[in-house]
C-alpha cells in the first residue's frame, strides 16, 4: 500500500494514484456519502454486497464529479462489473453500440471502459478528441491472433475477394479491410457483398456459424476468444440436467455445436433484449459473467445461472485506474493518421450500412 500511494514519474510528469487522487478530492467514505450515493447503490445492491460499497462509492462520487469537469463521457462494454456498468458509465453496450455512439459523443474526452480494440474504434471516430484506456493491459486474445501483414499475405493468396474484419481487431487490421463487423450484424455484412466468396477475420467460430447461414464461400482464420472458445456441447447438456427448465442463450463467439445445444445466440446486446422480452424464469448465459450480473439488475424477476467465465483483459479495468485515467489524463490512444484513415472507411462502411 505504501508503495501504491507513491507518486508516478513517468516522461518527467507527475502521476497520482487513486488514493491520493481521493485525498486531493477531499472525498472519503461516511454517512453522507452513503446517503448520497444510495440511489446508485440501490441499482445493483442485488449484485454488490453492502460492505464492498463503502470502498466503490468514493470512487463513483468522485468520477462523476471529475467527468462533468472535464467534460468527459465514459462508455463501457457489457462485460464490466455492474459498479462501473450501471454507476460512471454514459454509454454502455456491445461493440457495435458503442461504436455507433462514439461517434456522436459531444465531449472532449472519450474514457472506453473496454478493451483495447474499442478504444482504438472510438479514436477512429474522433481523431479530434482525446480517447482514454484505463489499462493498457486490456488486449483481446481475438484481436491480437492477427495483424495487418496477416492480412496482406491472406489478400495475396486470395485476390479480389473482399474482407471482412470482426471489430474485435486492432487499427491496422481494420485498415486492410474492405468493411467491418461485429456478432450482431456478421451475416448481414456477408450477404451485402458483392461476391461468392468472402474472407472473414479473425474469429473462427464466428465465421463458422455465419458460413451456416449464408450461400457465400467463408474463408477463415483460426482466431478465437478465449472466454467463449472454453465452453463446450457437454457443458450445456449438463446444466440442463441439473438446471431443469433452463433456457440457454449463447454468443455466436462459441463454436457450433455449443450454438446447437442452445435455445437463441446473438450478440450481448441481442441476448439482453431477448432476456428483457422473454423473461424466461431461469437463464443461462453463454458469454462473459459480468454480463449476468448486470442484466440481473434490470430483470429481478429472472433467475440467472452464471457459468463463471472472466474476460480477463476487461477485468483490469476497476474504478481506480479509471479515476486515475481520467485526472492524469493517462493512457491515451495514438494512431497513425494513414492507418486511421483507412481504418475508419471501414468502420464507417459498417455504420452505414
Amino acid at each position: 500500500m505504501k508503495d501504491r500511494m507513491k507518486k508516478q514519474t513517468i516522461n518527467n510528469k507527475q502521476y497520482l494514484s487513486g488514493p491520493e487522487i481521493l485525498k486531493e478530492m477531499n472525498i472519503s467514505w461516511s454517512k453522507e456519502m452513503f446517503d448520497k450515493t444510495k440511489e446508485d447503490y440501490k441499482k445493483v445492491s442485488r449484485v454488490i454486497p453492502e460492505i464492498e460499497w463503502s470502498v466503490f462509492a468514493p470512487y463513483i462520487q468522485a468520477i462523476n464529479t471529475l467527468k462533468k469537469d472535464m467534460n468527459a463521457v465514459i462508455l463501457a462494454h457489457n462485460y464490466q462489473t455492474p459498479e462501473i456498468f450501471h454507476c460512471v458509465s454514459d454509454i454502455r453496450g456491445d461493440s457495435l453500440q458503442l461504436a455507433k455512439e462514439a461517434g456522436n459523443v459531444d465531449a472532449e474526452i472519450i474514457l472506453q471502459c473496454g478493451v483495447h480494440f474499442m478504444a482504438e474504434t472510438s479514436k477512429l471516430l474522433n481523431m479530434d478528441k482525446t480517447v482514454l484506456i484505463p489499462s493498457m493491459e486490456a488486449g483481446c486474445s481475438l484481436a491480437e491472433s492477427i495483424t495487418g501483414e496477416d492480412v496482406k499475405k491472406i489478400k495475396n493468396e486470395n485476390p479480389n475477394i473482399p474482407v471482412v474484419t470482426y471489430v474485435n481487431t486492432s487499427a491496422e487490421v481494420k485498415a486492410e479491410s474492405d468493411i467491418c463487423c461485429t456478432s450482431s450484424n456478421a451475416l448481414e455484412i456477408v450477404n451485402s457483398l458483392d461476391s461468392e466468396e468472402v474472407i472473414f477475420l479473425p474469429d473462427e467460430f464466428l465465421a463458422m456459424n455465419v458460413a451456416k447461414e449464408t450461400k457465400k464461400k467463408i474463408i477463415m482464420w483460426k482466431g478465437r476468444c478465449e472466454v467463449h472458445e472454453e465452453f463446450t456441447p457437454e457443458e450445456i447438456i449438463e446444466f440442463r440436467e441439473n438446471e431443469p427448465g433452463v433456457k440457454v442463450i449463447a454468443h455466436p463467439e462459441c463454436s457450433p455445436d455449443v450454438l446447437a445445444e442452445s435455445d437463441f445466440s446473438g450478440s450481448t446486446s441481442a441476448m439482453i433484449n431477448w432476456v428483457k422480452i422473454n423473461q424466461p424464469k431461469k437463464v443461462l448465459m453463454v458469454t462473459e459473467c459480468s454480463m449476468s450480473d448486470n442484466i440481473s439488475v434490470e430483470n429481478p424477476n429472472v433467475n440467472f445461472v452464471r457459468p463463471c467465465n472472466l474476460c480477463p483483459h476487461m477485468k483490469t479495468i476497476n474504478l481506480e485506474n479509471i479515476l486515475e485515467s481520467l485526472w492524469n489524463k493517462q493512457h491515451e490512444i495514438i494512431i497513425d493518421p494513414e492507418i486511421a484513415i483507412k481504418a475508419k472507411q471501414a468502420v464507417n462502411k459498417m455504420i452505414d450500412l
